[in-house]
């Protein structure tokens, strides 16, 4: 299976869907997974499956955000690459 990691940025509405299910009341320090990635950099994540692959979305105060304001009963603004847009300018 594969592992991806994915920052809140990139984010697709299915993705976004399944952390919400998952941590329906957020996540806490217990659901945080610590690694190094190949840069050496220490990445702190949470962790979602789908049939395919384990993403590991990278913690961020954005990410709390995301999750807390998402309904996936709304319609969510898209970019082109298919990935929510949290604040317009960060298109």
């Amino acid at each position: 299976m594969r592992r991806i990691i994915v920052d809140y940025k990139k984010l697709t509405p299915e993705l976004l869907d399944l952390l919400t299910q998952k941590f329906p009341d957020g996540y806490g320090d217990n659901d945080i997974i610590v690694f190094d990635n190949h840069k050496n950099e220490t990445i702190e994540a949470v962790e979602v499956k789908t049939e395919d692959a384990i993403y590991l979305v990278k913690v961020s105060s954005k990410l709390h955000y995301t999750m807390t304001n998402f309904d996936s009963n709304d319609d969510v603004i898209l970019n082109d690459s298919g990935h929510i847009i949290i604040n317009e300018e960060e298109e």
